[in-house]
């Protein structure tokens, strides 16, 4: 096959292109996180966020590196869930770009350009599924010492 072969061939067959790309692989260990997203991921711990999941998008998307998807179970708890993460971040000198739905408190985005955080009323987050949506993303282990007991009472079931 021809290097510049088209995207419909390379799609085709692509055991015969290799562009110098190298493909990505689940099993590589992901780059060390920043610190702003560590920080996000101790604050919504401490708010006793459900399900704390952090998919690597550097991949295979190009608006932003990371996603930090977690729940609460009502939308009290996704409010302070986000407002701690919020405050924190604004703390250490990240301000977030946009903060979307904090009124309905369902599903609340917290922009920060390199990362996103996703917080979920828990119904509202099996309903959208980000995980199965962006299910090419790599996910990134949570390293211990930033979630405070455990995140996840669903895994507990």
């Amino acid at each position: 096959m021809k290097h510049k072969s088209t995207v419909k061939e390379q799609s085709l067959h692509p055991e015969s292109f290799n562009g110098g790309v190298k493909p990505a692989s689940k099993t590589e260990p992901p780059a060390r996180l920043d610190e702003r997203v560590l920080t996000a991921l101790q604050a919504a711990s401490e708010k006793k966020a459900l399900d704390i999941v952090v998919l690597d998008l550097r991949e295979v998307a190009s608006f932003t590196d990371y996603f930090i998807i977690t729940s609460g179970t009502n939308q009290r708890q996704v409010q302070a869930i986000s407002d701690e993460v919020f405050e924190r971040l604004k703390k250490v000198g990240t301000a977030a770009a946009r903060v979307e739905g904090r009124q309905a408190a369902e599903w609340i985005l917290l922009d920060y350009g390199d990362f996103v955080v996703h917080v979920f009323e828990d119904k509202a987050r099996r309903f959208y599924d980000l995980e199965r949506l962006w299910r090419e993303a790599q996910r990134v282990e949570i390293p211990a010492d930033k979630v405070t007991g455990d995140s996840s009472l669903r895994n507990q079931q």
